[in-house]
């Protein structure tokens, strides 16, 4: 689904940048312009990256810990 129709952002990219280490709305809107030009999708695309950091946190929680010994 397109989140920024300006700059042609979809969730699913906004999503990868959250893999290549966006954490907030300033660095989505650098890596992929996203709500820079006139701003009307500016809530959307916070929800889609809070989504998809939470969804990161989760995954990375059941990552099961090496024990040494």
């Amino acid at each position: 689904m397109y989140v920024c129709v300006c700059n042609a952002v979809t969730d699913a990219d906004i999503r990868q940048a959250v893999d290549s280490g966006v954490r907030n709305l300033k660095q989505l809107r650098r890596n992929t312009g996203c709500s820079s030009t006139c701003g009307c999708c500016r809530e959307q695309a916070r929800e889609v990256l809070q989504e998809a950091l939470a969804e990161k946190r989760e995954a990375s929680s059941l990552i099961p810990i090496m024990q040494t010994g």
